[in-house]
């Protein structure tokens, strides 16, 4: 079956990557263990689960609107459903209202204020797809998107903000920037000449490894310091020390002569790392 043939349903989930779901919603669930250091229920985690998807969901197709154009630009991005004629605006539009919805639904359900706090996340889902046209910033800003995931699973369950939550999000929002860092890569010669903003085109590809670096170290400082906030158990440094390992792996594999296992580094390695840090974290919990 073609792409253009293909169901409704299956092409908005080609749109918005529902398979990259997997490098946020781990993180929102080790927010809401550690919170409690402890399991918060199912209902509650459910909640959690529908707000997160609610909210990533509208976060892609608000990034594939904005972005149409520019894909359409883009090789390598230019078979994407919306510039390839897949998807009309209309649809994405609808999915984005759909989503809003989900994500309401969900908060309102959570702690009452959550239902105070919901419009930052909205936010940042709405600025983001503009700043590669202003700053090579724009990834920290992805990564702050992100690292929400952990701080908002925390207050949506407590009600409380504590350092150790902040903590977490601020490991999230440098690990997702350092491998977007890397992301960047892909369009570098394209940005530059298109005249968009990244890391990439303002430091070049070694700079973009030197940046990498510095922002995945700083994600086990961050997290061996939330963990010493929160007293944990030996799980969870042992979970910190797969962290720092498979981060060292994913800049072994990619070097800047070499960038050929690029794709593996960016999701397989990404993937496995939350993961992976999840299921120490709730053994660290849980057991």
């Amino acid at each position: 079956m073609s792409a253009v043939a293909a169901p409704l349903p299956v092409r908005l989930a080609r749109l918005v990557r529902l398979e990259h779901t997997v490098f946020a919603l781990p993180f929102a669930y080790v927010g809401a263990l550690l919170s409690v250091d402890g399991w918060p229920g199912l209902a509650t985690m459910g909640w959690i689960t529908l707000a997160m998807v609610g909210a990533r969901t509208l976060a892609m197709s608000l990034n594939r609107l904005v972005d149409a154009e520019v894909d359409a630009e883009n090789p390598r991005t230019e078979r994407r459903e919306l510039p390839a004629g897949m998807l009309t605006r209309s649809q994405v539009l609808a999915l984005c209202a759909l989503s809003l919805g989900v994500y309401l639904l969900a908060v309102f359900q959570l702690e009452p204020i959550v239902r105070w706090l919901w419009p930052i996340p909205v936010a940042f889902f709405v600025v983001y797809p503009y700043l590669k046209r202003f700053t090579w910033l724009c990834h920290l800003w992805l990564g702050a998107s992100l690292g929400l995931a952990p701080v908002g699973a925390w207050v949506a369950i407590t009600g409380e903000l504590p350092w150790q939550a902040w903590a977490l999000g601020g490991a999230v929002c440098l690990w997702v920037a350092g491998f977007d860092l890397f992301y960047a890569l892909f369009d570098r010669e394209h940005d530059f000449v298109a005249g968009l903003h990244s890391w990439a085109t303002r430091f070049g590809v070694r700079g973009v490894f030197v940046g990498a670096r510095a922002m995945h170290a700083g994600v086990v400082v961050l997290l061996a310091l939330a963990g010493a906030g929160l007293d944990a158990d030996g799980w969870y440094w042992l979970g910190v020390a797969v962290v720092a390992a498979l981060l060292a792996y994913e800049h072994a594999i990619v070097r800047p002569d070499d960038l050929r296992r690029l794709d593996a580094a960016f999701f397989t390695v990404n993937g496995v790392l939350s993961i992976a840090f999840l299921a120490f974290v709730a053994l660290d919990t849980l057991a």
